[in-house]
């Protein structure tokens, strides 16, 4: 085995089958720590970790996937506002009620509004509700709701469901089950606190978990809803997972340059004095002040060095001194050699650095969007120096819709539409997003093209 020493708190163990272990004594890693490597190629979902006496699944080796996305995309200048360019897209004109039906051989959404649901939606913000779902379901492949039930049940009413509420996938965890299995069917219970400082201030709230066959069977249930991910057997993972270390990458090239622009030598000219020309200076020094010292003729070289660098710094640097000129009188020795002042500009080769950086941004925009699963057109990000145009927006939209829309609708609003078939039976009503169709300009009249609204 070998060790190496990679920070001044972590030490890399290499095994002679080529396995790495990363031992670290300090818990608090960047956004390019070891953890989102580890994490990225390994399972972790085959051991379950204890928090607050609670026997959980952990998302991730440290249980703190969530909070690592977090970090990650929002040090990224690019993933944050593709996500909200996703959530407009999918949001479209808003979630309204609808019946499926036939029309020609072909299935049809029926848009309609009915009071009844809709006064119950209302009265409990489902909008909210629905966008902080979207909002985890595009930053993790999943999210968490909680169902509470209506009071008139203890009475002997007929159970109801009164509100759904989202729980953010950072306070929220899975049940490790009781037989030991890999099944997220055989989960029992949905811990919900404080998991990223573990619990320790809110303590856990243990939520049955829903019951789709019998919705009223508990006062407050709670349920993961998941686009599943291929060999994962709890956690869904996010759809740019493989785009991770690319998002790292690109967001780190700002500070790269930050940092050149600090604490690089940056030095633009170098200028060489002739050995001749001081040792003039000190004869001439020595015989206007005979009395001083060698230290003291040393010192007044430095001050005169000083003075003319200064001097050659106010004429070399700024954008007022352009096409002024610097001076000097070459002088020849006894040997024939000349003896002169030189002004060299010093080449920093800062470009080809900088070059290469861009391109790796470059890469890693491509990398990014491709990992983020949205057209380049629709996120509004330019591909080879030029934005999309207005044919290839419209394409690009109509095939978003016809292909990115039914799933992400179907897993989001599933638990609202079970609560809808329960409260309101017999009306067969679904809830989904509608967006209006839209047509080229050229196909439109006159007075109704944007120019002319």
């Amino acid at each position: 085995m070998k060790k190496e020493k990679i920070s001044g708190h972590s030490y890399a163990a290499h095994l002679d089958d080529g396995r790495v272990y990363i031992l670290s004594n300090k818990m608090d890693g960047g956004i390019g720590s070891t953890v989102v490597w580890q994490n990225s190629e390994r399972n972790w979902e085959v051991m379950p970790q204890t928090v607050g006496g609670v026997k959980i699944v952990p998302f991730g080796w440290q249980n703190d996937i969530p909070v690592r996305i977090r970090e990650i995309v929002g040090d990224n200048n690019l993933v944050p506002g593709i996500i909200n360019r996703q959530l407009g897209l999918l949001w479209g004109q808003g979630p309204r009620l609808y019946q499926l039906g036939y029309d020609g051989g072909t299935v049809q959404k029926f848009w309609l509004d009915d009071p009844e649901v809709r006064s119950w939606l209302e009265s409990w913000d489902y909008c909210s509700y629905i966008r902080g779902c979207i909002l985890d379901y595009l930053h993790l492949g999943g999210f968490y709701d909680a169902k509470y039930l209506e009071r008139g049940r203890r009475i002997g009413r007929k159970p109801r469901i009164a509100a759904l509420e989202h729980i953010p996938a950072k306070n929220a965890r899975l049940e490790w089950p009781e037989n030991n299995s890999n099944r997220l069917a055989d989960v029992k219970h949905i811990a919900v606190g404080d998991f990223e400082h573990a619990c320790t201030g809110t303590g856990i709230t243990l939520y049955p978990v829903y019951d789709r066959r019998n919705p009223g069977l508990y006062p407050a249930s709670a349920s993961y809803n998941r686009l599943e991910s291929y060999a994962r057997d709890f956690y869904s993972i996010p759809q740019f997972w493989g785009a991770l270390r690319w998002i790292i990458r690109g967001s780190e090239i700002p500070t790269i340059f930050k940092y050149v622009t600090e604490n690089g030598i940056n030095l633009a000219y170098h200028i060489h004095s002739s050995e001749a020309y001081w040792d003039y200076r000190r004869t001439v020094i020595r015989n206007m002040h005979p009395e001083w010292s060698d230290a003291q003729v040393e010192e007044e070289i430095g001050r005169i060095t000083s003075l003319l660098l200064d001097q050659m710094v106010a004429v070399l640097t700024g954008k007022e001194n352009a096409g002024k000129l610097f001076h000097s009188i070459d002088v020849t020795d006894d040997n024939g050699n000349v003896q002169a002042w030189k002004i060299e500009a010093v080449d920093q080769k800062i470009k080809d650095f900088v070059d290469s950086q861009l391109k790796i941004g470059e890469a890693s925009v491509s990398a990014i969007t491709s990992g983020m699963g949205l057209h380049p057109s629709l996120s509004n990000i330019m591909v080879n120096g030029k934005l999309a145009s207005g044919s290839e927006l419209l394409y690009a939209f109509k095939l978003y819709l016809h292909s990115d829309v039914e799933i992400p609708e179907s897993i989001i609003l599933e638990p609202l539409n079970q609560a809808i078939a329960f409260n309101f039976p017999g009306k067969d009503l679904r809830l989904g997003f509608y967006h209006q169709s839209i047509q080229s300009e050229e196909a439109l009249t006159s007075s109704a093209r944007l120019k002319n609204q």
